[in-house]
């Protein structure tokens, strides 16, 4: 037989792949979220260089394809030899199941998975080797089972990337790294959040139907085994193009360079996106990103943050009166844009208390959150902080004992808690919280009794309002002024909320839906709270920890940075909208301005309401870093580039001045040094202080 038939398992499951990743394309081309057009170069560099590379990254994902074929043979159950085998398999078997393997040191399921492994090769290979009748009818049902999981993968891989584009207009990144180790959560909300079952179904039903065709084509590799000379030869051409692939892989995603952001995520491929992600989740700034002298960086930061001391952002703050330990809630809304509420331009009314609560409040009007997770928006408001490459510190090791807000509060002898409706466990919240001096009290907390509805995320935002007043009510007792932060989790997908509470059934799983179900549990919250005594001597912060989508034209489209944040404290704080250009790292050391702490501050964030507060905002992904000011964002990304864009402002008659979201970014051609150096500044020192363990308490 010509050996180019002896691989037709390869390319029949080849050209299946790159017909599957067209489609993908081609739907994802046409998909509502990717708003933008394309020319001729970037449909050739989406079809033609993106087809290429799936073509590779096939050949890669195709080693394990590889090794099974190659172990597939008849000699090998010839007498003695497949006695010793079998009995070799059954000692292993027997080890892994009463020895103390490296398996039982790991820990976990691992010696379990171990031993099903092992015992299924030992099943199969007893069978194949005592019925040698039944070898080829066993041998073929084997191969149709390996060639139907490839299928099976191939789909859900496509079905997953679908999916993922759905929620964040990007191929896999950073985000579905995380997703791996959150399975319960991730597992939960998908299974509250699609039909699975009829999605299920139709996969295997047309994973079924694909293998049948795949097996036809290919099944000739078992009616005719290469002899081992000409496996020789198979292994030798694989291997060859196998070390072509690991070249050229990486080759092609050095051609995603498109203005066009969407073009760049079309033409890349998901898997191999994925395993970048993987393996940059923690990002050495000074060896990504474009640097200046360390003594340049700080230098150039004292401009923007006075009176900080040598190669740190340690300052004296002195308030303008006398202190006043009033308690403080913060309230971080899960996933909430500012475009959800009516000021910002929505008609659809799904924020009405919010709505009406700004208008009593003071209002930054023009305020973008640093990232697009809730980490991030946890390090935004409790460290005031750069959002760092990579990793947020929330989820790094060295998340301990860092210069916080609670650390602020906690000097002054207050109360200092968190609380969170779902399992803390999330996103390493429990133990970032922990280790920097905060009370944790989560979904753990609550009693049977407490909870009247949740969802894989956690409870409802009702019930965890009613707990929120309850830890508040204790905490008033005690005579000690309180500092609590809560984070919302209702407004997140699958939105599923109690019903009969708002006029959208929770049954909808609607993104309106959440929002306003949320709405409604704040409500519920404030009319509670000024029941109790301790309300007039409480300022509230709402707040929310990014918005509920990233996806762009650009690598940062400030429009899906862009959050609503007010402080409410009838007889404290006079109701206004302040309209300049800042950061959510400004928010709580702008709170601490209006009770006039005196302290000792580390943090990045200023009181915006002082006269020497210079207007800017930092947002950015875990890879591109970015600063917004004097109406250019200029962007800093691994491999030293950056780039800057004007910023013209596309006006929406139905929204007033200073609450309009949207601007043109045209590509500026001659750099803007002065922005650049101010840009690297923020993010070098940032990373130098955490490299340096400056930022610890």
């Amino acid at each position: 037989m010509p050996l180019l038939k002896k691989l037709s398992p390869f390319y029949t499951l080849s050209l299946f792949y790159i017909i599957a990743s067209f489609i993908l394309r081609f739907v994802l081309l046409f998909h509502p979220i990717t708003q933008a057009s394309f020319s001729g170069i970037d449909i050739f560099k989406i079809f033609v260089l993106g087809i290429l590379s799936d073509s590779f990254v096939f050949v890669i994902l195709s080693v394990f394809l590889w090794l099974y074929l190659l172990f597939i043979s008849n000699s090998k159950y010839l007498k003695p030899t497949g006695y010793i085998i079998f009995g070799v398999l059954i000692s292993l078997f027997l080890y892994v199941a009463i020895g103390n393997t490296i398996l039982n040191e790991y820990g976990g399921a691992l010696p379990e998975i171990g031993m099903a492994f092992i015992g299924l090769k030992t099943l199969l290979f007893g069978l194949l080797l005592f019925l040698p009748k039944y070898r080829d009818t066993i041998r073929f049902w084997l191969f149709s089972f390996v060639i139907f999981l490839f299928v099976t993968l191939i789909l859900q891989n496509a079905i997953s990337e679908f999916f993922f584009w759905n929620e964040f207009g990007v191929k896999y990144n950073f985000i579905a790294v995380n997703y791996l180790v959150y399975t319960n959560e991730v597992i939960g909300n998908i299974m509250q959040s699609y039909p699975v079952i009829p999605i299920f179904s139709a996969l295997f039903l047309l994973s079924g139907t694909i293998t049948y065709f795949i097996v036809q084509h290919s099944k000739n590799y078992l009616e005719s085994i290469p002899s081992f000379t000409e496996k020789i030869k198979i292994s030798g051409l694989y291997l060859l193009i196998l070390a072509l692939s690991l070249v050229t892989v990486p080759f092609f995603a050095t051609k995603e360079n498109s203005q066009n952001i969407f073009t760049n995520e079309l033409q890349s491929n998901g898997i191999y996106k994925f395993y970048l992600a993987f393996i940059n989740s923690e990002l050495d700034y000074f060896k990504f990103y474009k640097t200046i002298p360390n003594q340049e960086a700080y230098a150039t930061l004292k401009k923007q943050i006075p009176g900080i001391s040598s190669e740190s952002t340690s300052r004296t703050i002195i308030g303008k009166g006398k202190e006043m330990h009033k308690n403080v809630v913060l309230i971080t809304i899960e996933s909430y844009s500012a475009d959800f509420m009516t000021a910002y331009g929505n008609e659809n009314n799904i924020t009405p208390f919010l709505d009406e609560l700004a208008n009593q409040s003071l209002q930054f009007t023009n305020l973008y959150a640093v990232g697009n997770r809730t980490v991030r928006g946890i390090e935004a408001v409790t460290l005031c902080f750069p959002p760092p490459a990579g990793e947020s510190v929330v989820k790094r090791k060295d998340n301990k004992n860092k210069f916080s807000t609670g650390n602020v509060f906690k000097q002054k002898g207050y109360h200092v808690n968190y609380l969170y409706g779902g399992d803390a466990f999330f996103d390493n919240m429990e133990d970032f919280f922990s280790g920097n001096g905060y009370g944790v009290i989560d979904k753990k907390s609550l009693s049977p009794s407490e909870i009247t509805f949740a969802n894989v995320w956690g409870v409802c935002d009702e019930d965890m309002a009613n707990k929120a007043i309850q830890v508040m009510n204790a905490e008033a007792k005690t005579g000690k002024p309180f500092f609590n932060h809560w984070m919302t989790v209702s407004n997140h997908r699958p939105f599923t909320y109690p019903n009969n509470k708002i006029d959208i059934s929770g049954d909808a799983k609607s993104r309106d839906g959440g929002v306003k179900y949320t709405d409604f549990a704040l409500k519920q919250f404030f009319v509670m709270a000024k029941k109790q005594a301790w309300f007039k001597n409480t300022v509230f912060v709402i707040i929310a920890d990014h918005c509920a989508s990233s996806a762009g034209k650009t690598e940062l489209p400030l429009d899906k940075y862009r959050i609503p944040a007010l402080v409410y404290s009838p007889g404290f704080i006079t109701p206004q909208k302040f309209k300049q250009l800042m950061s959510q790292i400004d928010v709580m050391p702008t709170v601490m301005g209006l009770l006039n702490f005196n302290y000792q501050s580390k943090f990045y964030g200023q009181d915006v309401l002082q006269s020497d507060y210079k207007p800017r905002a930092l947002i950015a992904t875990y890879q591109d870093l970015g600063l917004i000011k004097d109406d250019v964002l200029t962007i800093i990304s691994p491999k030293q580039r950056v780039k800057q864009f004007q910023l013209s402002l596309k006006p929406e008659q139905k929204m007033a001045a200073e609450f309009q979201l949207y601007y043109d970014q045209v590509l500026i051609k001659k750099e803007r040094t002065d922005l650049v150096k101010e840009t690297i500044s923020y993010y070098q020192t940032a990373s130098d202080m955490l490299n340096k363990k400056k930022f610890q308490k």
